[in-house]
């Protein structure tokens, strides 16, 4: 009887969610296949906000299951995958309104990312120490990886042959062999590493209790130098045009700019409510979940000035649809980008 209810209250939260995606417009405003969409996904509440990063609105929210953290734009740009890790469900998204897709249950996907290729998607399991990496035409899994403890984020060689992950429990960070599952190295790199960037040969790693960047050699993971930046250095982030790489301090409520040839420290500003993901808009904005503030911040890089936009509780990842070349309503999926 308990599973039949579960069912039951499963299938109204899907419900609701299509119900709140009408195709004739929505009622806060706007068509329902508007592009300018930023996605925000509450962990503490199940759902994901979508907000018009014209008017700074949130239009609506997206039911989910039970937690979902990150999200990942399929390599044909016609869905946005959502994690929601403690439901083992992937919900697939159209990116152009945020309507649900389809369901696809996949164990534990607390981070999820698509190699630079397109041929996998790795997925980590925090909570069930593991790394699954699937063939991403066909969501066979291909290998699972069991690494101790908190597989929590990832990032490719731009040949897609190696994923990196950081292993938040045991201060560690791997290196994966895709096509083979192998795991070539998994070394200690210092205190709680959490966000990881592949750039310039290196492996970037945030590390929440060291206060800094770890920079890595990736041919054997050995630490080169470490980068203070601020308490709780959390997740790097790429700008655009490639010359400034942003790092969230998430305890100290801070981002740190630092030049991508040089990592060198230009400058920081203060971001209150513990900043964690970014996207960019492209007005030349940064959009930043405020993780213990229930809210995402619009950032002026110029000047660090920002306002605040509502969202649910515990808000993690962010994507803007803004930045990417989406199938149009109805019609075929574009070519994978090169």
């Amino acid at each position: 009887m308990r599973r039949w209810r579960r069912r039951i209250v499963r299938a109204a939260i899907l419900a609701a969610g299509l119900a709140a995606m009408p195709g004739s417009g929505l009622r806060a405003g706007g068509p329902a296949a508007a592009t300018g969409l930023a996605f925000v996904v509450n962990s503490a509440e199940a759902s994901l906000s979508v907000i018009d990063v014209t008017t700074g609105q949130e239009l609506r929210r997206i039911p989910v299951q039970r937690e979902p953290h990150h999200m990942a734009l399929s390599p044909d740009h016609a869905s946005l995958l959502v994690g929601d890790t403690v439901g083992n469900t992937v919900y697939f998204l159209d990116p152009r309104s945020g309507a649900v897709q389809r369901q696809v249950t996949i164990s534990d996907p607390y981070q999820l990312q698509f190699s630079p290729d397109g041929k996998w998607l790795v997925v980590n399991g925090l909570a069930r120490n593991q790394v699954d990496i699937y063939d991403a035409a066909s969501l066979q899994l291909v290998h699972r990886v069991a690494l101790a403890a908190m597989p929590s984020h990832a990032n490719f060689t731009p040949d897609s042959k190696i994923v990196f992950i950081s292993l938040q429990r045991t201060n560690r960070l791997a290196a994966i062999e895709i096509a083979s599952g192998r795991v070539i190295w998994n070394v200690d790199v210092g205190a709680t590493p959490a966000g990881v960037l592949f750039h310039d040969g290196e492996v970037l790693v945030g590390l929440m209790g060291d206060n800094a960047i770890g920079v890595v050699d990736a041919a054997d993971g050995h630490i080169r130098r470490r980068i203070p930046t601020g308490r709780g250095a959390h997740n790097l982030f790429l700008s655009p045009d490639g010359r400034l790489i942003y790092a969230t301090n998430r305890v100290d409520s801070t981002i740190s700019v630092l030049d991508a040839h040089t990592l060198r420290v230009e400058r920081s500003f203060a971001v209150s409510g513990g900043p964690d993901d970014l996207d960019f808009a492209p007005d030349g904005m940064i959009w930043a979940t405020r993780r213990f503030a229930h809210s995402v911040a619009i950032i002026d890089p110029a000047s660090g000035a920002w306002r605040v936009i509502p969202a649910g509780r515990s808000p993690h990842g962010i994507w803007l649809n803004t930045h990417d070349a989406l199938p149009p309503a109805g019609g075929p999926a574009p070519r994978k980008l090169s």
